[in-house]
């Protein structure tokens, strides 16, 4: 039967590689009207994803073999950066080598990583044609989607996105759009898999740009005395102002996807500036909130070195559930060079699961501090248990003179300060 029949009713079989933030909730929302097979190494990943699954339309395995049922093959895996921060495709062609080893003819590839313009055709395309023995084109079809997953943004889930297709040609085109609307009603088609591809690096590169301005505007504005939320609230009173908040940067895209760019930018001869000065204010930014910490400490008189801090909010980002690639450890490893005593708060996860990415006391709740109390809070992410909080809370398991140090701003300053604590924000 042809893959459009196929498709149309409903008896395609769609495999996910990499079963991650953005390949669960993919393979879970295709399962819906599809046979999706849900594959990773990872066993661990394996048997947590497993449990309490009851979803006859969805398998999970790590058998490569089991590949070979799919029609569509849809890559989600991890594109990180090395430590000189050049693009480590090294997850993306372990996908590709599996996949082109265990294919079938006539199937589709799809990407979903997040890579520079040229990756999909120049990178995945041989390895596939090598490790499959088919020829693209004639034998199989490739296409790009990047992944637009937030974590813990509900308004953006991926039934209400829109979604990016480009395939090889407008044939593929098609028939992708046709498979991402089983999840989807809303698609664009790009002109090709290029400018897709450079599509979604820019969406990032975007957003870690006007970071990075309010970040500096923060830094800015905290030496000449001013207050940074003051400032956008009355610029945010014109029609053309976009208001972004400063704070830390972490997760898998924001701090990564920019070098993917300026990889392929010097590859054609190009030194970018632009993006380059905004990871590095982005980068920077850790260090600033350590200082501003110390420096309270110093104003109220405590001595650093001794001088316990908690710092509550240890993920990247407000309510997920996810501690690696957090900016917390950058701001954790800034203050230990200060001789202060580390302790951390994270109510979103385990401390057995925060034990593997922290070497720092890990408290179960705030009760617990309040035995040992604090010198110092550092608010790092507005998670929804913080906002709950109130400042007699944050009060009490701290010794005298308090001092808050709120990046995201939970709290009023004047409140704070009236409330008697030495208060902090950027």
């Amino acid at each position: 039967m042809p893959l459009r029949n196929k498709l149309t009713s409903n008896e395609s079989v769609v495999c996910v590689i990499g079963l991650g933030y953005v390949g669960l909730p993919l393979a879970e929302a295709f399962s819906k009207t599809l046979k999706v097979i849900g594959f990773d190494i990872d066993s661990e990943r394996l048997k947590k994803v497993s449990k309490n699954q009851s979803n006859q339309n969805l398998t999970f395995t790590d058998n490569a073999e089991a590949i070979r049922q799919a029609d569509f093959i849809v890559i989600c895996v991890p594109t990180p950066v090395t430590a000189s921060r050049e693009p480590d495709l090294s997850y993306v062609r372990q996908a590709a080598t599996l996949a082109g080893r265990n294919m079938k003819k006539d199937s589709v590839v799809i990407l979903e990583s997040t890579v520079y313009p040229g990756v999909t055709e120049e990178v995945i395309r041989p390895i596939l044609e090598k490790e499959s023995g088919l020829s693209c084109g004639a034998d199989f079809k490739l296409a790009y989607s990047p992944e637009r997953i937030n974590p813990g943004d509900r308004e953006h889930s991926l039934e209400k996105i829109i979604k990016i297709v480009a395939g090889m040609d407008e044939p593929v085109t098609e028939l992708v759009a046709d498979l991402y609307r089983k999840v989807t009603p809303f698609i664009f088609k790009a002109k090709d898999i290029k400018t897709a591809e450079a599509a979604k690096v820019i969406e990032n590169i975007q957003r870690d740009l006007n970071i990075a301005l309010a970040n500096e505007l923060a830094i800015i504005f905290q030496k000449i005395g001013l207050n940074t939320r003051d400032v956008f609230e009355a610029a945010s009173t014109k029609w053309n102002f976009h208001r972004y908040n400063p704070g830390l940067v972490g997760g898998y895209c924001i701090p990564v996807v920019p070098y993917y760019l300026v990889y392929k930018a010097r590859e054609a001869g190009y030194h970018p500036q632009v993006i380059l000065a905004g990871r590095m204010i982005n980068d920077a930014m850790p260090g600033q909130v350590a200082a501003i910490t110390i420096k309270a400490l110093n104003n109220m008189g405590k001595v650093l070195k001794g001088s316990r801090v908690l710092v509550m909010g240890l993920t990247y980002k407000e309510n997920v559930a996810d501690a690696r690639e957090t900016p917390a450890k950058a701001l954790i490893k800034e203050l230990k060079e200060y001789g202060v005593e580390i302790s951390g708060f994270e109510p979103q996860l385990d401390t057995d699961d925060l034990k593997k990415e922290f070497d720092i006391e890990l408290c179960h709740d705030l009760e617990q501090v309040k035995k040992t109390r604090v010198d110092a809070v550092i608010l790092t992410v507005a998670h929804t248990a913080f906002r709950q909080l109130s400042l007699r809370d944050l009060k009490a398991i701290q010794n005298h003179d308090p001092i808050l140090v709120d990046i995201p701003g939970v709290f009023n300053a004047d409140e704070a300060r009236q409330a008697g604590f030495f208060y902090r924000t950027l």
